[in-house]
């Protein structure tokens, strides 16, 4: 019997798979392969740090009852994955460096000829880095949340074997070091060139052994909101105590004695992690970084594409909507919005959420600078974004100190909008809006594909400054606010309603003998209430075509339940992430954009914006975007009913979508 569900943390490991299948890949330029172990191994690693620590919790449940878990199965998978990842290694990547006369040096022998420019990098750049720490009952030392580590066994002139953690200060020096020798170039983990001097460090002992481990901890922390004053403040200690919490997993080299081992899960309460042996290097995620170069090697650059746009950008979206398609089309028209924003002298007051933003932000100095300009500037910020917690305190902090009213989200609801607004002494047009499906966010703007609006519709405007008043109490909506929203669709308020009643639409259609159809694409769908209404529209007739990137708990294609649905996923040399939503209404369609996926916290426990695209220009644009998308067959493949990943079927000319897209968009003719 097919499930009505998909688990959520198996479908999120089928797309890491999908990912890491991207590496496997001889016709991924080789550099772009080894980047995508990376991305594969960081995902992973977020898994543990934010996944896992439910699923061990569970697992421990169901064992006292005797029930089974999910847990089992999870690690089955990642197990599976790993073999995939040594495979594709040490079978086709390793051997591709060394067709180029480079040799990576895993977990091979460093040849005696490199000893010298080793030993001399090791005193010129590494040593001082490094603060060795002996492992016993009276030392008290917590390793850093996946930090890596070497553990030594040395062993002095008459005493028994000591255990020693070295840091490896990779946040220090870079990860692998280039030797060019004879015509090859080798490259040297970081590690490996620790171990090779461990000598050096402890003169007087023999060196036993040397093995590589890394632990990882929870990244969930508890807040307790006591006042829009104190929440930084509150957070900045629980960021401290993030790199304290449980942990989900210590991974070390296999070789390392077991009593050694036992000693370290003793010395670190480690009990209840996940014991695993990887291989000899870890945080491969630092793979990212690796020392090669060659236009051979690398994705052949698609320059974003310019928008010519009149004397200033205010003019040209007064005169009509604006769209931004982010990194096909530059960013730049989104710095410009703030920019203009930051000196117009008829701009009075500035607002805008923030999220995720670039550690060197244009936008948030542009915000700054407005405020120090003289205009009213309100900044919604959230601090609880995962893992950009301290740059977010860092800029608020900034902001704040320039005159920027700051205002952080209550602890209890998150603000994921992507969104602006400007208002000014215009009296035909005074307010102007930006809408987004990802962050305002000006580096990962190069590779996350986003759809930006930029309008002057008065009435979307100006449900927009409700919404921003209504976040400057920083409360949780409750049946006393009455926001009436006939634009927008905003979590909380509508946004769940208006889905909802826009799928009946295409199921009252379907039933009436009309054409009915949806396309949704999204990051992830979990959110059972939206998938249960899906499969009624795929029973009462209705085509539903989905473009799911990440998480799917929807079963596709099972007779009586979701035969007329299809998921595809597409993983290529950027990261899907706008969320688009075109309902076919009889024709009149109608599409929306914005921050929201489909899932619970999304929809229960967020503030998300969603806005209709009106213009007919825009439209068509965004309907000619995802037909390229559904029609991928080269980067894309479908999700079928066992959550397998099957490539799409090639009829007639292969179409890879982010190309045909950039291609559109770059013979867009100017306004």
């Amino acid at each position: 019997m097919d499930p009505l569900f998909f688990n959520r943390d198996i479908s999120w490991l089928s797309f890491n798979e999908r990912v890491l299948s991207e590496a496997g890949k001889a016709s991924v330029p080789l550099l772009e392969r080894i980047r995508f172990l990376s991305i594969y191994s960081s995902n992973l690693d977020e898994f543990y740090r934010v996944r896992m620590p439910a699923l061990l919790a569970l697992q421990q449940k169901y064992m006292v009852n005797g029930e089974a878990s999910i847990y089992e199965d999870v690690v089955a998978t990642i197990n599976h994955q790993q073999e995939k990842f040594g495979t594709i290694f040490n079978e086709d990547i390793l051997p591709a460096l060394k067709a180029q006369d480079i040799h990576l040096l895993y977990a091979n022998e460093i040849p005696p000829s490199l000893d010298l420019q080793i030993r001399e990098y090791f005193f010129t750049t590494v040593a001082g880095f490094l603060q060795p720490v002996l492992l016993n009952e009276t030392v008290r030392f917590f390793p850093e949340n996946n930090a890596l580590y070497l553990a030594a066994l040395v062993q002095f002139s008459g005493k028994d074997e000591d255990l020693y953690l070295i840091n490896i200060p990779t946040d220090n020096v870079s990860r692998f070091l280039t030797i060019r020798e004879n015509g090859l170039t080798y490259i040297v983990f970081l590690e490996d060139v620790i171990k090779e001097n461990l000598t050096t460090l402890f003169p007087a002992a023999t060196i036993k052994g040397a093995y590589n481990l890394k632990i990882t901890r929870d990244a969930e922390m508890h807040l307790h909101d006591e006042g829009a004053n104190d929440l930084a403040d509150e957070l900045e200690k629980q960021l401290s105590k993030r790199e304290l919490g449980y942990a989900t997993r210590l991974l070390y080299e296999p070789g390392i004695p077991l009593r050694q081992l036992q000693h370290i899960v003793e010395n670190f309460n480690l009990h209840k992690a996940s014991v695993v042996a990887g291989g000899r290097h870890h945080n491969l995620k630092d793979l990212a970084d690796f020392p090669l170069t060659g236009v051979a090697n690398q994705y052949i650059p698609w320059p974003a594409v310019k928008m010519e746009l009149p004397a200033t950008l205010f003019a040209a979206i007064a005169g009509k909507d604006q769209v931004v398609h982010a990194p096909y089309q530059s960013y730049d028209t989104v710095l410009r919005f703030f920019n203009e924003a930051a000196i117009d002298p008829v701009v009075q007051e500035i607002y805008t959420t923030l999220y995720r933003v670039a550690g060197d932000s244009r936008i948030v100095n542009a915000l700054i600078s407005a405020a120090k300009n003289g205009k009213n500037v309100m900044v919604v910020v959230e601090l609880k974004a995962r893992f950009d917690e301290a740059n977010n305190i860092r800029w608020a902090k900034k902001m704040k100190a320039a005159g920027v009213k700051i205002v952080y989200s209550n602890n209890a609801l998150k603000v994921h909008a992507k969104i602006a607004l400007i208002k000014r002494t215009d009296a035909a047009k005074p307010y102007l809006a930006l809408l987004a499906t990802g962050n305002l966010n000006e580096r990962t703007a190069r590779f996350y594909t986003d759809h930006i609006l930029l309008t002057a519709h008065q009435s979307m405007a100006v449900e927009m400054e409700k919404l921003f008043v209504f976040l400057a109490k920083r409360k949780t909506p409750d049946t006393n606010d009455h926001i009436v929203f006939e634009h927008l669709l905003v979590a909380q308020f509508n946004l769940q309603t208006i889905f909802l009643a826009l799928i009946d639409k295409e199921i009252a259609h379907a039933k009436s003998g009309l054409p009915a159809s949806i396309i949704l694409k999204m990051n992830n769908l979990e959110e059972e209430v939206m998938i249960k209404k899906l499969y009624q529209a795929s029973n009462a007739g209705v085509t539903v075509q989905l473009i799911i990137r990440g998480i799917c708990r929807l079963v596709a294609g099972v007779d009586g339940m979701s035969a007329n649905i299809t998921v595809k996923r597409i993983v290529d040399r950027y990261l899907e992430h706008g969320r688009i939503f075109i309902f076919h209404n009889n024709g009149q369609e109608k599409i929306f954009m914005g921050s929201a996926d489909w899932m619970n916290r999304n929809i229960y426990h967020r503030i998300e914006v969603c806005f209709p695209v009106y213009d007919e220009t825009i439209k068509e644009e965004i309907k000619s975007v995802i037909a390229l998308q559904l029609a991928d067959n080269v980067q894309a493949v479908f999700i079928d009913k066992n959550q397998m990943n099957r490539p799409a079927v090639t009829n007639g000319l292969p179409v890879r979508s982010q190309e045909a897209i950039y291609n559109l968009l770059s013979a867009k003719p100017a306004d």
